[in-house]
């Protein structure tokens, strides 16, 4: 697992990301990038990337949303089964607000916070390129800023054991 890990690395937040504007006074931004095993990964549509790296998810982090979900549903927050459940225009919970070539933004707003997942490629780095998976929330009260200091250190470990997972896995 270590070997594995090794592979993923925290990173500067990308300032050619759609999502840069959103970078300043953010309650949490963070940036982790990894090399692409294969030469045809950089051609892959990032829609396809996006569903293996957020598809890659540990089991204990399925479970960790799943406890998330019985906390947050009696303070009207937006659910990991409700957000799910709607049809269109979604990569699991993730909405999708943009794709282009090498780009995927996806997120949700909600009333305790806004957030958004910026996976962008760089088919320049690297051996066959790379991809980057930024976030960035902005909190909107009180609700949202305990939300994420929660959070954030499952977060990290989720962003950074599906980029690993989505790696070992070959982007398949």
């Amino acid at each position: 697992m270590q070997a594995m890990n090794a592979a993923v690395r925290a990173v500067a937040m990308p300032p050619e990301s759609s999502i840069a504007h959103l970078y300043a006074g953010s309650n949490l931004a963070d940036a982790y990038a990894v090399d692409l095993p294969h030469q045809e990964m950089g051609q892959m549509a990032m829609d396809g990337l996006a569903r293996h790296v957020l598809g890659s998810q540990p089991g204990w982090a399925r479970l960790l949303m799943t406890v998330r979900d019985a906390i947050v549903k009696p303070f009207g927050i937006k659910t990991a089964t409700q957000l799910a459940a709607v049809p269109d225009g979604r990569i699991g919970i993730f909405r999708i607000y943009a794709v282009s070539d090498d780009e995927i933004i996806l997120g949700e707003d909600d009333s305790h916070l806004d957030f958004r997942l910026s996976l962008l490629r760089d088919r320049q780095a690297g051996l066959h390129g790379n991809i980057t998976l930024s976030s960035v929330v902005h909190c909107h009260n009180k609700v949202g800023r305990a939300y994420i200091a929660l959070i954030k250190p499952f977060h990290k470990l989720i962003v950074q054991r599906s980029l690993a997972r989505a790696v070992q896995g070959g982007f398949a």
